[in-house]
Formats: structure tokens, C-alpha cells, sequence
């Protein structure tokens, strides 16, 4: 692998350190609000209160394809909003708020209520958060789009927004070990509703200060641009080949581990302790905290190697890590060395870090390229339509995920589990993610948007506007 000769920021794209800062604070609502959902739900409604798994995995996809169908129109409604306050802002501060509210109720369900009547309260709480998250989700992720005009330091303004979101993830992996000590009374569905309180008010004070903070990039271009038809937004995306094709390779990675979602938790309960919660959950909350300092370390070599190598280069060592990773797992799922899961966690962790930071800014890139053939700023309809494709996806992937776990023979609410249901845990979680992500390392082959056309156009556009280029 050569370095490739790279640019260098100039002084007038960088953005002051205090807004990164709170970008990154902004980040850590949307990191810690929806992985806590999506980690502990099978947890409290599945082992803990006993509910199906296949009625889950419906409750969980309904909400979330609604989220997916508002998640376009926000990032519409965002990009030609005319309010004096901002594009963004407004949205962020709305957002924040309600989020606070909605991921608090998520856990707030009846203990004497029959198994029907708490899966609809969670239909109902859940269609709540999933409608309240792109309210802030989609501005937040367009601010960071076009908070600079450089290639580089986009990449810089995700590295702080991973690294600081990160810290927020440090939390997730103890929320189940909190709820489960003993000043909870041995109640883990009752611990996790007393610290997810306080985890809402920390959620809405982090988007407060991510609204308050952080100034908006191309605010006065976007007040004069003309309104676009949305209908003719979704039409441009999707006739970007270089959009698509990066939007396939992230929906795919995704897909493949939403498929198999929770069935860690489960291999880790079941197989390695034989059903004790108490010891399983300090594993799973070191493996948790191991996965929160390896993001956070990521994000230096995130972007130092996108630096020196490129965004396409970097993105493809980290799904070959994950794929790596995964596999790892045929010697690390071991009961009589249960911390040998440190290693898959290591590695998945550091390719998770490095991919989902860089997407971002390379749907940045893109916008510029989007600019530079329409003279439009759409960054809210690019981030929108890229959630739309992974939600629907994840969507479908989670009720499929539910039957899956059937098919493996798991029994709800049971404190142990057969060695055929145990093998085939293992044998879905294990195999199918590196299928997927093989798939996705050939989409990212035929990436084109590299530092040099970045560059190339970010001079166009400078020209086009009549301002001076910084070489």
C-alpha cells in the first residue's frame, strides 16, 4: 500500500476546536440513545419480561420503518428551511428534547400487565422514538456535511464526533451490569428503567450544547438557493452511481449484523456461563467498555491512514478487519476462556469505528460533487436517503432475525437453552455477517471519488463563486 501525495487543510476550512467539541457532543445522543435501544431491548422485553422474540422483532421493524419514511422529508424540510435561526439549529434543539422523553418511556412498562399489553406499550413508545430520532438524527448529521468545505477536515470533524461519542458508549455496556446490582433489588428490568432516567437528561443536555455551539456552513448560499421539488432531490441521489454504490456497501454491513442482532448476548448468557445472568453481564459489560475504548482510540488511526491512503482505502481495511473479527469468534467462543471474546470485540470495534466514521464525510464529498452538476446544497436529502436505505433495510432484517432466533430453537424466557440451539446461535452469528461484507468490499473496489477529484472540485466550486483558491 503506497501513501498517495496529499493536500493540506488551509487555515480558513478548519474549524475552531469548541465546535468540534460540541459537534461530538451532538453525536453522542443519536450513538447512546439508539445502540441502547437496540442493545437492551431483547434484553428487558425478551429475558426479562418473557415476550416472543418474533413479536419483538415486528414491534422493532413497524417504528422503524416509519422512521424511514419521515427520515427523507426532515432532511427536505431541513435543507430549504428559511428560519432565521438556521437551517440546522431549530431542529436540534426541538430534536434533543423529545428524545429525552421518549427514551425514558421506553422502559417504563407495566411489570402486571399481560405479555400482549406490554408489546403494545412497547409498539407505542417505540413509534414514539423512532418518529422524534430523525427529528434531530438528520439536521445533526447535514451540520456536520457542511461545517467545512475540505476534504480533509470533514474527515477530522467525524474523527472528534466518533471519539467523543464514543466516551457516551462507555455508558452502554454497564447499563445492564448497573441494573442488575443489588440496590435495584435483583430487578434488572427495574434497574434498567431507573438508569435510563438519568441517562435521558444527559441525552438532551448533550443536544442542547451541540445547537448552541455549533455555526452552520452554508447558511446564506443555502437562503438563496431556490426551493427544490423533493421528488427531484430523491431523483438526483439515486442517479448518483458513486452515492448508490457507497450507500450499498454501508446497508449490507449493517444488514448482515442486524440479522444476528442480540444473538451475542445470548451466546454469551447461555453458552459460556449456562444461563447466569450475573456472571455473563460483567463480560458482557467489559467487552462493552473494550468496544468503547477501542472506538475511541480509533479514531487516530481513522484518520491518520485516511490521510495517507485515502477514504476508499481506509474504508476497505475496515471491513476486512470486521470480516477478520467475526470469524475469529470459531476459537473465541470459548466457555472455559470467556474472555478470549476480546479479541472479536477488538476487531469488530476498530472496523466499525474507522467505516462509520468516514461515511459520513464521504457523503460530504459527495454533496460537493452534487453542487458542482446541480449548483445545489442538499446535504439533509444525501444524509436522509442514506438512513432511509439502512433503516428499511434493518427494518426487514430485524423481523427476519426474529424468526431466525426461532428457527435456532430459542426459548423465551427460559433460563437455559438446548446445545442445538447453542450451535446454531453460533453458527448464524459467526457465518453470515462475512458473506454480506464481502459483497460490500467489492461495491467499495469501484469507489471514484478520491482526495484528488475532491480537491479538484472544491477549486471548481471556489472558482465558480469567484473567491480566491487556496492550493
Amino acid at each position: 500500500m503506497t501513501p498517495i501525495t496529499h493536500f493540506t487543510t488551509a487555515d480558513a476550512d478548519r474549524i475552531p476546536i469548541s465546535q468540534k467539541v460540541a459537534y461530538g457532543m451532538g453525536a453522542v445522543v443519536t450513538i447512546v440513545a439508539v445502540n441502547s435501544v437496540v442493545q437492551l431491548t431483547n434484553l428487558v422485553y425478551i429475558v426479562g419480561l418473557g415476550v416472543s422474540a418474533i413479536w419483538i422483532g415486528w414491534a422493532q421493524a413497524f417504528p422503524r420503518l416509519w422512521d424511514a419514511v419521515i427520515d427523507p422529508f426532515l432532511g427536505h424540510l431541513s435543507d430549504n428551511s428559511k428560519s432565521r435561526f438556521g437551517r440546522r439549529i431549530p431542529f436540534l434543539v426541538v430534536g434533543g428534547l423529545l428524545i429525552g422523553i421518549a427514551f425514558a418511556l421506553l422502559w417504563m412498562v407495566p411489570r402486571d400487565w399481560s405479555k400482549e399489553w406490554m408489546f403494545g406499550y412497547f409498539v407505542v413508545t417505540s413509534l414514539f422514538f423512532y418518529t422524534v430520532i430523525p427529528i434531530y438524527a438528520i439536521p445533526h448529521g447535514a451540520l456536520g456535511m457542511e461545517m467545512t468545505d475540505d476534504y480533509h477536515e470533514k474527515t477530522n470533524l467525524f474523527a472528534y464526533a466518533s471519539f467523543i461519542g464514543n466516551i457516551g458508549a462507555l455508558t452502554l455496556p454497564w447499563i445492564y451490569y448497573l441494573a442488575n446490582r443489588p440496590y435495584f433489588g435483583g430487578d434488572t428490568v427495574n434497574g434498567i428503567k431507573w438508569v435510563c432516567l438519568g441517562m435521558a437528561v444527559i441525552l438532551t443536555g448533550s443536544a442542547m450544547a451541540c445547537a448552541l455551539v455549533c455555526k452552520e456552513g452554508k447558511l446564506q448560499q443555502a437562503r438563496a438557493q431556490a426551493r427544490v421539488p423533493i421528488v427531484e432531490s430523491f431523483q438526483t441521489t439515486y442517479r448518483n452511481r458513486t452515492f448508490v454504490r457507497l450507500v450499498g456497501a454501508f446497508v449490507l454491513l449493517i444488514v448482515a449484523f442486524q440479522l444476528v442482532m442480540g444473538f451475542n448476548n445470548y451466546i454469551t448468557i447461555f453458552y459460556l456461563f449456562g444461563g447466569n445472568t450475573d456472571a455473563a453481564s460483567g463480560v458482557m459489560a467489559y467487552n462493552g467498555t473494550l468496544w468503547a475504548v477501542v472506538g475511541l482510540a480509533g479514531a487516530f488511526p481513522m484518520a491518520w491512514m485516511s490521510k495517507h491512503f485515502g477514504k476508499r482505502v481506509t474504508v476497505i481495511f475496515a471491513f476486512l478487519l470486521i470480516i477478520g473479527g467475526n470469524l475469529s469468534k470459531i476459537v473465541c467462543y470459548n466457555p472455559a476462556h470467556p474472555y478470549l471474546t476480546t479479541i472479536p470485540t477488538l476487531c469488530l470495534s476498530l472496523g466499525m469505528v474507522i467505516g462509520f466514521s468516514l461515511v459520513n464525510a464521504m457523503i460530504a464529498d459527495i454533496c460537493d460533487e452534487d453542487e458542482l452538476a446541480t449548483g445545489i446544497r442538499r446535504e439533509g436529502v444525501y444524509f436522509a436517503v442514506y438512513n432511509w436505505w439502512w433503516k428499511v433495510a434493518v427494518s426487514i432484517a430485524t423481523v427476519i432475525s426474529g424468526y431466525l432466533q426461532r428457527l435456532t430453537g430459542f426459548v423465551e424466557g427460559s433460563h437455559s437453552q438446548s446445545d442445538s440451539t447453542l450451535f446454531w446461535l453460533r453458527a448464524w452469528e459467526i457465518g453470515l455477517p462475512p458473506l454480506l461484507c464481502l459483497v460490500s468490499v467489492w461495491l467499495l473496489f469501484g469507489y471514484p471519488l478520491t482526495e484528488a477529484r475532491a480537491y479538484e472540485i472544491k477549486g471548481l466550486l471556489k472558482a465558480r463563486k469567484g473567491a480566491p483558491v487556496v492550493a
